[in-house]
Protein backbone atom coordinates (compact mmCIF):
# COMPACT_ATOMS: atom_id res chain seq x y z
CA UNK A 1 0.00 0.00 0.00
CA UNK A 2 1.23 3.51 -0.74
CA UNK A 3 -0.13 6.99 -0.38
CA UNK A 4 0.69 10.47 -1.52
CA UNK A 5 1.23 13.58 0.53
CA UNK A 6 2.13 17.13 -0.43
CA UNK A 7 5.84 16.38 -0.01
CA UNK A 8 6.00 12.88 -1.51
CA UNK A 9 5.02 9.23 -1.11
CA UNK A 10 4.69 7.07 1.97
CA UNK A 11 4.88 3.31 1.67
CA UNK A 12 3.50 0.61 3.92
CA UNK A 13 3.87 -3.11 4.45
CA UNK A 14 1.44 -5.19 6.43
CA UNK A 15 1.73 -8.46 8.29
CA UNK A 16 -0.48 -10.20 10.85
CA UNK A 17 0.74 -8.05 13.72
CA UNK A 18 1.26 -4.53 12.40
CA UNK A 19 1.42 -2.05 9.55
CA UNK A 20 4.88 -0.64 8.82
CA UNK A 21 4.99 2.84 7.27
CA UNK A 22 8.04 4.44 5.65
CA UNK A 23 7.79 8.18 5.14
CA UNK A 24 10.71 9.86 3.32
CA UNK A 25 11.37 13.27 4.87
CA UNK A 26 14.65 14.49 3.34
CA UNK A 27 16.32 17.36 5.16
CA UNK A 28 14.55 16.61 8.44
CA UNK A 29 15.76 14.96 11.63
CA UNK A 30 13.70 13.48 14.44
CA UNK A 31 13.88 16.78 16.33
CA UNK A 32 11.95 18.43 13.46
CA UNK A 33 9.09 15.89 13.34
CA UNK A 34 5.90 15.80 15.40
CA UNK A 35 3.35 12.97 15.33
CA UNK A 36 -0.07 12.66 16.91
CA UNK A 37 -3.28 10.67 16.61
CA UNK A 38 -6.52 12.55 15.90
CA UNK A 39 -9.68 10.46 15.87
CA UNK A 40 -9.01 7.85 13.16
CA UNK A 41 -5.93 9.48 11.63
CA UNK A 42 -2.19 9.55 12.19
CA UNK A 43 -0.91 13.10 11.66
CA UNK A 44 2.76 13.62 10.80
CA UNK A 45 4.26 17.10 10.50
CA UNK A 46 7.83 18.21 10.10
CA UNK A 47 9.66 21.47 9.50
CA UNK A 48 13.33 22.41 9.45
CA UNK A 49 14.54 25.97 9.71
CA UNK A 50 16.45 27.84 6.99
CA UNK A 51 19.74 27.08 8.73
CA UNK A 52 19.50 23.45 7.61
CA UNK A 53 18.70 24.19 3.98
CA UNK A 54 21.82 26.12 3.02
CA UNK A 55 20.08 27.68 -0.02
CA UNK A 56 18.21 30.90 0.72
CA UNK A 57 16.11 30.55 -2.45
CA UNK A 58 14.50 27.43 -1.04
CA UNK A 59 12.19 27.74 1.89
CA UNK A 60 12.53 25.55 4.96
CA UNK A 61 11.92 21.82 4.49
CA UNK A 62 8.28 21.13 5.38
CA UNK A 63 6.20 18.00 5.49
CA UNK A 64 2.59 17.32 6.44
CA UNK A 65 0.69 14.05 6.11
CA UNK A 66 -2.58 12.62 7.44
CA UNK A 67 -2.99 8.83 7.20
CA UNK A 68 -6.37 7.31 7.98
CA UNK A 69 -6.22 4.43 10.47
CA UNK A 70 -9.23 2.93 12.22
CA UNK A 71 -9.01 2.91 16.00
CA UNK A 72 -11.22 -0.20 15.80
CA UNK A 73 -8.46 -2.11 13.96
CA UNK A 74 -5.22 -0.60 15.32
CA UNK A 75 -3.68 -0.03 18.77
CA UNK A 76 -3.35 3.73 18.34
CA UNK A 77 -1.81 4.18 21.80
CA UNK A 78 1.04 1.77 20.96
CA UNK A 79 2.36 3.37 17.76
CA UNK A 80 6.16 3.51 17.62
CA UNK A 81 8.38 5.54 15.34
CA UNK A 82 12.06 6.10 14.62
CA UNK A 83 13.92 8.37 12.21
CA UNK A 84 17.08 7.45 10.35
CA UNK A 85 18.73 9.05 7.32
CA UNK A 86 15.71 11.23 6.52
CA UNK A 87 13.21 8.34 6.60
CA UNK A 88 10.55 8.10 9.31
CA UNK A 89 9.61 4.50 10.10
CA UNK A 90 6.31 4.01 11.90
CA UNK A 91 4.95 0.75 13.34
CA UNK A 92 1.21 0.61 13.98
CA UNK A 93 0.20 -2.57 15.87
CA UNK A 94 -3.02 -4.26 14.82
CA UNK A 95 -5.78 -5.34 17.17
CA UNK A 96 -6.23 -9.09 16.74
CA UNK A 97 -9.67 -10.21 15.58
CA UNK A 98 -10.35 -11.90 18.91
CA UNK A 99 -9.56 -8.61 20.74
CA UNK A 100 -11.75 -6.41 18.55
CA UNK A 101 -15.04 -5.17 19.97
CA UNK A 102 -16.56 -4.50 16.55
CA UNK A 103 -16.18 -8.07 15.26
CA UNK A 104 -18.92 -10.54 16.17
CA UNK A 105 -19.50 -14.14 15.20
CA UNK A 106 -23.07 -14.76 14.11
CA UNK A 107 -24.67 -18.05 14.98
CA UNK A 108 -26.47 -19.63 12.05
CA UNK A 109 -29.63 -21.52 12.98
Amino acid sequence: MAGFSARGWWVSKEDGDAVQLKVPMPGLGKEHVKMRVEKDALVIKGEAGKDLEGDDDKGPARYSCRIGLSSQAFKMDQIKADMKNGVLRVTVPKIKDEERKDVFEIKIE
